[in-house]
């Protein structure tokens, strides 16, 4: 159990939340700005959420990063606290330069898949691997990636040159590089879109995607990569209808959907977040939706935004995590491994043969 801290104690004297020792909540959440504001401190420290996550509005310079990191984890009183970022690579990169360096696409990952093997293979896991060598230098535990979406011509460019290929099975070969990189540098990876966002016409952030095509279609493309990818520690939904599982629901907020495909057909018996509530996908208030996803099955909702009163609407409905969903939980966090002892400057020059990375 996490021990108390002097900041919970001073909290304690300053606040109306009880913070008395509690068990984590069941959700992961961001904040607003660069640093933690008073409300927010005592939100998180009355509430207690699992994990958190961090967003462009929230990378200024390194050491303020660093910094935020540890502000997050004191404010719940636990230094080990997973604290998640999307840093794919692409568009998707939220720590760009100059701090980091601008990494390339998964699209750029499966060009080279596609003429070398080998060679894509070992970008995967490089590329990885060096996030690993950038994030933890400030304390980041968790990248959102690898993307197994499989897009199909014409498709939404939400995902777009984010996903490896139009190949299931390359994506899912790729995928596994990508986890591994992460885990060898002491991360752990997230996959992502569960069980499959390739086939939206529509962006999931404003609109919700239908996709209506047989399950034995599902099943010899969509699923492939999560399938093969099965016992990684955690996924995140997609904000998806199949109508061939459940037309009613997106996937995020379908008991059917995790039941009989996720846990089922797929056998993902890891830890399982929504995406982000907020997206509008999701029908109905935030607490609305929140319940919906825990109605669902799914172990941890993930909000972004940092807005307090979306904030307080999820912790509302939230329950301290207990049953499968500490058990997965508990799993995650065990499933560190120590960094290897990979030479950085080594892996760069190497990567930096495959790709110009400024």
């Amino acid at each position: 159990m996490p021990h108390t801290s002097d900041a919970r104690i001073r909290l304690r004297k300053t606040s109306g939340y009880d913070l008395t020792m509690s068990e984590s909540k069941a959700f992961i959440s961001g904040c607003k700005g660069l640093s933690l504001t008073d409300e927010e401190k005592a939100f998180f420290a009355g509430e207690r959420p699992w994990g958190f996550i961090l967003f462009g509005r929230n990378i200024g310079e390194a050491q303020q990063i660093a910094d935020l990191v540890a502000e997050m984890r004191e404010s719940i009183g636990n230094p080990h606290a997973l604290v998640l970022i999307d840093q794919e690579g692409g568009r998707v990169q939220r720590i760009r330069p100059p701090l980091l360096p601008q990494y390339p696409n998964g699209a750029a990952i499966g060009e080279i898949y596609r003429r070398d093997r080998e060679e894509g293979l070992r970008a995967a896991w490089l590329m990885s691997r060096l996030h690993a060598f950038d994030l933890t230098r400030f304390g980041i535990t968790v990248d959102c990636l690898p993307v197994l979406d499989v897009p199909i011509e014409g498709s939404s460019e939400v995902i777009g040159n984010r996903a490896y290929g139009f190949d299931p099975h390359a994506v899912a070969e790729i995928g596994k590089a990508a986890a591994e990189g992460l885990k060898a540098g002491g991360m752990l990876p997230i996959m992502k879109h569960m069980p499959g966002h390739g086939r939206a016409f529509v962006d999931s952030h404003h609109k919700l995607p239908v996709v209506d095509v047989s399950l034995d279609l599902l099943e010899r493309s969509d699923f492939v990569p999560f399938r093969a990818m099965k016992d990684e520690l955690m996924a995140m939904s997609a904000h998806i209808v199949f109508t061939a599982v459940d037309a009613e629901n997106p996937v995020t907020t379908s008991a059917r959907a995790v039941d009989e495909v996720i846990r089922g057909r797929i056998g993902f018996d890891g830890l399982l977040m929504s995406d982000d509530v907020s997206m509008n996908a999701l029908a109905g208030d935030i607490e609305t939706r929140a319940r919906g996803i825990f109605d669902a099955g799914l172990d941890l909702v993930l909000h972004c935004h940092g807005i307090m009163d979306e904030m307080l609407a999820v912790a509302k409905v939230a329950p301290v995590l207990a049953g499968d969903a500490l058990r997965r939980t508990m799993a995650a966090e065990a499933g560190f491994r120590v960094a290897d002892a990979s030479d950085e400057q080594a892996l760069r020059e190497e990567f930096a043969g495959l790709f110009a990375v400024s």
